[in-house]
């Protein structure tokens, strides 16, 4: 006999991730935040031609640019605060076969300034998968991951081989940043993603879409 009431449906779990222990700072400790911090990802200059962009907060306050100096070999990108100011800049190897990327604070191009190198963790893959070790990493075992998730526009972000989420890259533009976690950092890493890798490289595709949804359309 009908009630006239709904059916009772059940509601689907929601995935957890262990928290972050310890803070995560690896560009600076002013970079931390008590509570999860979520970036918007655009094109600033990408109707001339150039391939710079800016990062915002939820209400499109500045954060971040990252910018280019494209004359430069390699070619090189500063992560700048809103005021202009270069904390990183980021440069690819040349002649390695995984394509790494070191990161250098400031300016500055020497070893004891290295913040961190990334790198394909494979020769040959379909998916995103970069090892980071930080600058005083000498090993082999990477202090952070990069993974691509179940589509091309999701990137993961782990706390080196663990299940622990540092960051989440979704919605093709939207950066999910956990607390404690340095979020120049994981911005940083974001310019490896979306600059590291050649177009037809797995990686690249995990945030194409941030080109192709915020680019004019001709």
């Amino acid at each position: 006999m009908a009630t006239g009431q709904a059916p009772s449906n059940p509601v689907p779990a929601m995935r957890t991730y262990p928290p972050v222990e310890h803070p995560v700072v690896v560009i600076g400790p002013q970079y931390l935040a008590q509570y999860p911090v979520e970036l918007a990802v655009s094109p600033e200059l990408w109707s001339l031609g150039e391939n710079d962009f800016k990062v915002s907060d939820i209400n499109g306050t500045l954060i971040f640019q990252v910018k280019s100096k494209l004359l430069s070999m390699p070619v090189r990108r500063f992560l700048k605060d809103a005021a202009g100011n270069t904390l990183v800049n980021l440069r690819q190897k040349i002649m390695t076969m995984h394509r790494s990327w070191e990161a250098f604070r400031g300016e500055s191009k020497e070893e004891k300034d290295l913040l961190f190198t990334a790198k394909k963790s494979k020769l040959f893959q379909f998916k995103t998968d970069l090892d980071v070790f930080l600058g005083n990493n000498k090993g082999e075992v990477p202090d952070f991951k990069v993974k691509e998730g179940y589509s091309e526009s999701s990137c993961s972000i782990l706390l080196g081989d663990s299940n622990t989420m540092l960051a989440q890259v979704h919605g093709r533009h939207i950066l999910a940043i956990m607390p404690n976690v340095d979020y120049a950092f994981i911005v940083a890493l974001v310019v490896v993603i979306l600059y590291g890798m050649n177009a037809n490289d797995a990686a690249i595709k995990c945030l194409n879409g941030v080109v192709d949804e915020m680019a004019p359309s001709a």
